[in-house]
């Protein structure tokens, strides 16, 4: 790895104006040693060399040293033959800034919280290939100032993949290119509040994030519970907005059934309302067939949300929303990702690569599935599973579990999260919400021999 030169202090911004009067020298020793006490400058910090500092400073040479030597002298600075002149004394060190003693954080080693895809995955080759063959032979043009709402290019690209695989009902220029579903949310939800609407329905339990980015536009938010069959669309009177996740409700992993579907598509008619349709792990299911988006059903009142958070890794920060005509253009687009990410997103969905990995991760989480719920059944036969058929993680119902579970897991080194979490109402029963899709294949029998440990403390 190269050498950091982050602790350069080459560019450093020296007042020497208001460092009173006095010989020129002192001046320019009051600056630095202010500069080091307030750590701009701090310990280990290179100062440029007197000839730079000097001509930076349109002043002579020895003004510079002397600064320098007094410094050393005082203890802020040392100096060290053929080597360069750096900070030596921070508050820290002179005892004037005492810092808080934190106990460490143990290391999780078997980490089961839910929304993460398996991060040892990821197309590092491929990537890389896409991503290289852009910057090759992308157009000089396309360094200006990016297209508002994404590249036209992933714009269509995500299109036809939407048709084609989600049964969407897209056009790329109801496609909005954003950072993620939580700034699509948030952008909409802004919408919705400009347009009048200042309450919105959501699923609960439900993901945080989500309901957070609606309450953060100014709308309030009111929780609809949900059942076997998916969200109680028959509590959905007077509101005029829901944020859903139909195809694989998250967290408890339920389908909304085909006569809720129905049901939510005719409230959205009837009080000419938006779904806000989240599409955040789909493309995962192992024990049921596929189920197409509620935006296929009704293109005119539904927005749909997606991301490759899932597929691929949330660190590329690239997602899109599908919106009805009428809210195109009431949606301030915000940020986008670089110009370069999306077209090599385009360039991995055209090549196929795209749907080559999404087969072969699929392969890979069905097994891992399997493997998680075998481990379960063996070492706590008496829990109960739900949630098993798609996506990334599930539900393990327990009974009379102690209270801080969740903590002293941490402190064994497993990571655990309480279906609590996201929930509004608090529902009776212990549940836990068990993701493996970061989990390592080798980790399953060993995490469930833990969590089996712990429960029967």
């Amino acid at each position: 790895m190269p050498e950091s030169q982050t602790n350069l202090a080459w560019d450093v911004l020296l007042d020497l104006a208001v460092q009173g009067t006095g010989p020129q020298h002192e001046q320019l020793a009051r600056a630095l040693r202010s500069a080091i006490r307030d750590e701009v400058l701090p310990v280990g910090t290179a100062l440029p060399p007197s000839r730079k500092l000097a001509a930076d400073l349109s002043c002579s040479r020895w003004l510079v040293t002397q600064a320098y030597a007094q410094l050393v002298a005082e203890g802020y600075l040392a100096a060290q033959t053929g080597s360069a002149t750096r900070v030596a004394w921070s508050p820290d060190r002179d005892g004037r800034r005492p810092t808080a003693s934190r106990p460490p954080t143990p290391a999780a080693r078997y980490d089961l919280t839910p929304g993460l895809p398996d991060l040892r995955a990821f197309p590092r080759r491929r990537w890389a290939e896409a991503l290289r063959d852009t910057l090759a032979t992308m157009p000089h043009t396309e360094f200006g100032v990016p297209a508002r709402g994404g590249h036209p290019r992933l714009r269509a690209v995500l299109a036809e993949y939407l048709r084609r695989c989600r049964g969407a009902l897209a056009s790329a220029d109801d496609i909005t290119i954003c950072s993620g579903v939580t700034e699509g949310m948030t952008q909409v939800s802004r919408a919705l509040k400009a347009a009048g609407i200042t309450t919105i329905a959501a699923e609960d339990p439900s993901w945080g994030r989500t309901r957070h980015a609606a309450a953060s536009a100014g709308l309030a938010v009111q929780p609809i519970p949900v059942d076997e069959d998916g969200l109680r669309v028959d509590q959905l009177s007077g509101f005029r907005a829901v944020i859903v996740t139909p195809a694989h409700q998250f967290p408890t992993g339920t389908v909304l059934a085909p006569a809720r579907r129905a049901a939510l598509v005719e409230w959205a008619r009837d009080v000419d309302g938006l779904i806000l349709e989240d599409d955040y792990d789909a493309e995962f299911r192992y024990d049921r067939r596929p189920v197409g988006t509620l935006q296929g059903m009704d293109r005119a009142h539904t927005a749909l949300f997606g991301s490759v958070s899932k597929t691929l890794s949330p660190a590329l920060g690239i997602g899109w929303y599908l919106l009805p005509p009428v809210w195109t253009d009431l949606v301030r687009a915000g940020s986008a990702p670089p110009v370069a990410d999306q077209l090599a997103l385009a360039s991995y969905i055209e090549s196929g690569g795209y749907d080559r990995q999404l087969r072969a991760v699929r392969l890979r989480y069905r097994a891992r599935r399997d493997a998680l719920v075998a481990a379960l059944a063996e070492h706590l036969p008496d829990a109960r599973i739900s949630g098993v058929a798609a996506g990334l993680h599930l539900l393990l119902h327990l009974d009379g579990v102690t209270e801080n579970l969740v903590r002293r897991a941490a402190d064994a080194g497993l990571r655990l999260t309480d279906l609590a979490v996201y929930e509004v109402s608090p529902s009776e029963g212990s549940t836990l919400v068990i993701g493996y899709g970061n989990l390592a294949d080798n980790a399953v029998v060993p995490a469930v021999t833990l969590l089996a440990a712990l429960l029967r403390r």
